[in-house]
């Protein structure tokens, strides 16, 4: 069972839960379910919040990409540029609305955001728009794609699923293009408990198009203008959006606190590559992404240690089947595909505790220190955690490993108590001589 997860709804929900409930009584008694008055007042609550004039509510995040796009414009024959290191809906929705997703790769700065010098690289007389991805919670430069989008006359939309009150520049994400998507997905940072998404813009016209389109391209009953698709925001989740978004800006604190501590418990942890804000962002942290060496084992013994990691993505877009049509092979996209070999997301959320976050760091550690090849791992030679090779550092590991349990604290919401995984422990007793043979050597000899 997981004792940590990658992100608490519960304790989340536990702050909104009676507002919640009285706004579900009263959409309950006005029977308003489909576009009641709550759907309205959210989209101007959100559009203010972001800063743009316009917010249209949409199903969920991949339709709301597809809308914004049609309404644009954008359908057959059309090419629109985004990275290979998103999660699928961004292609998906560009195919859906008929135009050809053309990949490019992702920066090599740890930022993991689109390598907007690439995009330009990219760009054919067919290229329609730009998608920049404000990844796990930063957003894109956008500002760089800009100039070449108005060059070439593409449009550039913002995918800000993952950037609920991200910055750049001090303007919001969802604010930095023409037209910007997100989803309210429940695991995001404004998450909806069930699939929601919106769209948002600064020009009337696209916004009213986009209306049309959501609700079968009709601008009133029965009146169908444009060929359209039956994705309205749900008023249930109207009042649950609404609730959280006054406590928004306090939770985004909560995780900025939170990835700040676990920066400081990975100082010094040479193996372990922590993620880098861009200069001129203001994080939000939808995650917080690590990069370590094999991966996949070091992610199987931390859930086995009740710890919520997770990968994002293990597959980039163009090595995935769906989009092996586009034609693009292994190799082409290096720092997307480092990236989904070596990714690993930490559990991360406002009401993440101390205590949680350096049991989160006590296990990544150890199960780092009994890699399978130690040589291999740069930090196991010199580093200044208290992993450290120094006979006094693994007597200090040892007797904390040997005696410490996981007693949750009351905010863990637990009642069990677990030890460290035995096996990981005795794995790490094995390593003593592994990580000094030249001290084994001197005693065999002195011996002799």
């Amino acid at each position: 069972m997981t004792v940590i997860p990658l992100v608490d709804l519960a304790a989340q929900h536990a702050a909104v839960a009676d507002e919640v409930a009285e706004g579900w009584r009263e959409v309950l008694a006005a029977t308003a379910f489909v576009s009641g008055p709550q759907v309205a007042a959210f989209e101007r609550e959100y559009a203010e919040f972001i800063g743009v004039p316009h917010c249209v509510g949409t199903g969920n995040g991949t339709d709301a990409i597809e809308i914004a796009l049609r309404a644009a414009g954008v359908g057959r024959g059309d090419e629109c540029i985004l990275p290979a290191n998103t999660f699928i809906a961004t292609a998906e929705a560009v195919s859906r609305a008929g135009a050809t997703p053309v990949l490019v790769d992702c920066v090599d700065d740890d930022t993991y955001l689109i390598d907007t010098d690439a995009v330009a690289a990219a760009v054919t007389p067919r290229t329609a728009a730009i998608l920049p991805v404000h990844l796990y919670g930063q957003a894109a430069p956008v500002e760089r794609l800009l100039p070449l989008a108005k060059r070439i006359g593409a449009l550039v939309v913002e995918d800000a699923a993952q950037s609920h009150g991200a910055r750049r520049n001090g303007t919001s994400a969802g604010a930095l293009g023409d037209v910007a998507a997100t989803s309210f997905y429940p695991g995001k940072n404004l998450g909806a408990y069930g699939d929601a998404g919106a769209v948002l813009t600064g020009s009337s016209s696209l916004a009213a198009r986009m209306r049309m389109i959501r609700d079968h391209g009709s601008p009133a009953r029965y009146r169908h203008e444009v060929l359209g698709v039956n994705s309205r925001l749900d008023t249930l989740q109207a009042v649950v959006l609404s609730a959280k978004l006054r406590r928004l800006a306090g939770w985004n604190a909560g995780r900025r606190a939170a990835a700040a501590r676990y920066d400081g418990l990975l100082s010094g942890c040479d193996s372990v590559t922590r993620p880098r804000t861009l200069d001129g962002n203001e994080h939000v942290w939808h995650l917080y992404p690590v990069r370590v060496p094999d991966r996949d084992r070091v992610l199987k013994e931390l859930r086995a240690a009740g710890i919520g990691a997770a990968i994002h993505y293990p597959v980039p877009v163009h090595l995935t089947p769906a989009f092996a049509e586009l034609g693009y092979a292994e190799g082409a996209f290096p720092v997307a595909e480092r990236s989904a070999r070596e990714l690993l997301s930490l559990p991360l959320f406002a009401e993440i505790t101390v205590a949680q976050q350096e049991y989160v760091m006590d296990v990544l550690k150890a199960v780092l220190l009994c890699s399978a090849e130690p040589l291999s791992l740069p930090w196991s030679r010199s580093c200044a955690c208290p992993l450290s090779r120094s006979r006094s550092g693994l007597s200090r590991l040892r007797k904390r490993l040997s005696t410490r349990r996981l007693v949750p604290p009351p905010a863990w919401d637990s009642p069990r108590s677990r030890p460290l995984p035995r096996l990981l422990f005795r794995r790490l007793l094995f390593r003593r001589a592994a990580l000094r043979p030249h001290r084994v050597r001197r005693r065999r000899q002195s011996a002799r």
